[in-house]
């Protein structure tokens, strides 16, 4: 089974490598991608049903490695810079000021999230700190759904009280 499977990868390997290169748009992630997705059909050998479309079931096993792959790279965040020269990522005619810490001060969205009930104050914490929601959800052992609306009322009444406060001081 094992040499007829090598047989027809070999038949269609220029569709293969042609696809790769339509999926990466570049040589050398094609090429790791038609590698990728060789292993994958030798290794999977004694899934693929005799008298089916071969070049199909190979294009497939290809678009789901690549797209597996993709969601990988997403989940940690690379950026693919396809620029020529990386001086253009951080380059610009001027430079933009954020002024967010001048407009708030860290002090005063402290006394605002203190005031918030505790209800939404606690899961509104552990997401500043860093906790998924799932975990939240785990840690104070309420549904996932709960946390996300506690966390989003929670942002909606921190907007309401801070445009209270800067009514009251102008």
């Amino acid at each position: 089974m094992l040499s007829r499977i090598q047989d027809h990868l070999k038949n269609v390997t220029n569709t293969l490598k042609a696809f790769s290169l339509k999926l990466t748009g570049n040589s050398a992630d094609a090429e790791d991608l038609y590698q990728d997705t060789a292993m994958r059909i030798i290794a999977n050998a004694d899934k693929y049903q005799e008298n089916t479309n071969f070049k199909a079931w190979a294009v497939t096993i290809m678009r789901n490695v690549f797209i597996n792959n993709y969601r990988k790279k997403v989940r940690r965040g690379v950026i693919l810079d396809q620029t020529s020269n990386n001086y253009y990522i951080n380059s610009g005619d001027h430079v933009i000021r954020n002024a967010g810490e001048t407009n708030v001060s860290y002090g005063e969205l402290m006394k605002l999230v203190n005031r918030l009930p505790e209800e939404f104050k606690v899961p509104f914490w552990m997401a500043y700190q860093g906790y998924k929601y799932d975990e939240i959800a785990d840690k104070l052992e309420v549904p996932l759904g709960t946390v996300k609306s506690r966390i989003f009322f929670a942002r909606k009444k921190l907007q309401k009280m801070y445009k209270v406060a800067n009514v009251e001081r102008a």
